[in-house]
C-alpha cells in the first residue's frame, strides 16, 4: 500500500494475480466469451474459431447481395455482389426467395464458417417492417441453405455478426448510426499495392481486378460489398485473433 499511486482495489488485485493466477485467466475468459456472445450468434466454441481457416462473409439488403472469401492470413480470395431487385417487389414468397438465392449461393466458395451481417434495425418503427421481414427470409434462407451439414453433425456454419461491433471496430459509427466503409476499404486496396505488410492482401493476380471493381462501383456506392469485407476483417481481428489493429 505503500508504492505511490496505487489504490486498495488495485493493490487486492494485483495480489490476487500473483496467489490466484488461475483465477485471472477464468475471469479473462469469461470477459471475452462475453464480448464474444455480443458479437457472434448462435454461441460458438473457442477452439472452433482459433482453428478456422477461411470464412465467406455475406452482407444483404435490399437490393443486392454481397461476399467476400477470406483466409486466416487476410488475403482476399474472392470478392463479388450479385444484383437481388426482384425479391421486395412481390409480395414475400418464399418460392422466389429460393429461385433467386439458389444461384447466388452456387457461386460462393466453401468455407468453414459463413458470416452473416446481423442489423439493429428496431421493430418499434413500423415503417420498417417491410425490410425487417425481408431481411429476416434472407438471413432464413441463408441459414438453411449454408449450413448443410447440420443435420449430420448438429454443428453451425453460419453465423450472425453484430454490424454496430464491426462500425465500432473501424471507427466508422456516428452515434448510433453507421457511416461508410468505402474510404477505408479503398485505403486497403492502395495499401495493398504499396506496402510491404498490408492490413489486408489482395492476390498479385487479382489485385487489378479488384480496383477496376471498386472503381466500376464507386458512382454508386456498392455498401453492400465494402461491408462484406471489413466484416470479415472484423471477424478474424475480434474472434479469431483477439487483436487490434
Amino acid at each position: 500500500m505503500n508504492v505511490p499511486l496505487f489504490q486498495y482495489k488495485t493493490t487486492v488485485q494485483i495480489c490476487n494475480s500473483i496467489l490466484c493466477p488461475e483465477t485471472e485467466v477464468k475471469k479473462k475468459k469469461s470477459q471475452e466469451n462475453r464480448l464474444l456472445k455480443k458479437l457472434l450468434k448462435p454461441e460458438i466454441e473457442r477452439e472452433r474459431l482459433k482453428a478456422v481457416n477461411s470464412i465467406v462473409s455475406i452482407v444483404f439488403g435490399t437490393r443486392r447481395i454481397a461476399w467476400a472469401h477470406l483466409d486466416r492470413k487476410l488475403a482476399v480470395l474472392d470478392w463479388q455482389h450479385k444484383e437481388c431487385c426482384q425479391l421486395v417487389k412481390g409480395t414475400y414468397t418464399s418460392s422466389v426467395y429460393l429461385e433467386e438465392i439458389s444461384p447466388v449461393i452456387s457461386k460462393m466458395p466453401k468455407a468453414d464458417f459463413y458470416v452473416l451481417e446481423k442489423t439493429g434495425l428496431s421493430l418499434q418503427n413500423s415503417t420498417l417492417f417491410p425490410i425487417l421481414l425481408h431481411l429476416h427470409i434472407m438471413e432464413a434462407m441463408l441459414y438453411a441453405l449454408l449450413n448443410t451439414t447440420f443435420a449430420q453433425c448438429g454443428q453451425h456454419q453460419v453465423l450472425s455478426m453484430n454490424r454496430n461491433a464491426v462500425g465500432k471496430h473501424f471507427q466508422l459509427m456516428l452515434g448510433d448510426s453507421r457511416t461508410s466503409g468505402k474510404e477505408l476499404v479503398k485505403q486497403f486496396l492502395l495499401d495493398a499495392v504499396l506496402k510491404e505488410e498490408p492490413r489486408v492482401f489482395f492476390p498479385s493476380d487479382k489485385i487489378v481486378h479488384y480496383r477496376h471493381m471498386f472503381s466500376a462501383t464507386d458512382q454508386y456506392r456498392i455498401e453492400e460489398l465494402y461491408d462484406s469485407l471489413l466484416q470479415a476483417v472484423a471477424f478474424y481481428e475480434l474472434a479469431v485473433f483477439d487483436t487490434e489493429p
